[in-house]
């Protein structure tokens, strides 16, 4: 059994969702955001405190695309991957770096100097400039999703995924609407679909039952 330790609205979004959208078994455990500092039990588990982390028998795993394209290939095959073959292979593996190390590190500042430092600590400079360093970037998907439903081979893939759950997060902070038309689009598409929309129930219902409260949101 897969067992996935996840905060609400939190990177391991991705790793849930994928989950869900392969219909793989697994165990969600919630904890309070951030991790490291309301639960430090956790610690013993993750010296690194933070989320996500997935153990799948001997695999353990902190990086949220990675544990996505762990999944794809460890319990495929899966339409959702992109394989080496095919054309579109090195604009997926993009995607899924472009994912985190472009997209999600500028809002992770935004996220911390709007919301999780101190009052006095709070900077409206620094997050309004890894704001706009966030939009500018989304110029890539903005592109990308001019004249296409997915972002690379044709088809919804773990990309989407990945880049989907930074567009759930611009919208948690209230990045949302300076969204260009098509990542508009593309947001309210990927919204749409069963496994994301499960995936979010069993964020919620996993949140209820372990009496772990969601995240405040922007």
């Amino acid at each position: 059994m897969i067992t996935l330790y996840h905060c609400d609205a939190a990177r391991s979004f991705r790793p849930l969702w994928m989950l869900e959208e392969m219909g793989l078994p697994y165990e969600l455990k919630m904890l309070p955001f951030p991790p490291r500092v309301f639960a430090k039990e956790y610690l013993a588990l993750n010296p690194l405190g933070t989320i996500p982390f997935m153990v799948d028998g001997e695999t353990k795993m902190t990086e949220s695309s990675g544990i996505c394209h762990y999944l794809g290939i460890k319990h495929g095959p899966t339409p959702l991957m992109v394989g080496p073959e095919d054309p579109a292979y090195g604009a997926f593996v993009n995607w899924m770096y472009f994912s985190d190390a472009t997209l999600t590190f500028p809002q992770t500042l935004v996220l911390r100097y709007t919301q999780l430092e101190p009052e006095e600590r709070r900077n409206p400079q620094v997050a309004g400039d890894y704001a706009k360093w966030f939009l500018g970037r989304l110029r890539a998907v903005e592109a990308a999703t001019a004249n296409a439903e997915a972002l690379c081979a044709g088809r919804f893939t773990a990309a989407d995924i990945v880049i989907g759950y930074a567009l759930r997060l611009a919208d948690t902070i209230g990045l949302a609407k300076d969204f260009g038309p098509n990542v508009a689009a593309y947001w309210a598409r990927l919204q749409q679909r069963d496994g994301f929309k499960r995936a979010v129930a069993a964020e919620q219902q996993a949140g209820v039952e372990q009496n772990v409260a969601p995240r405040v949101r922007a």
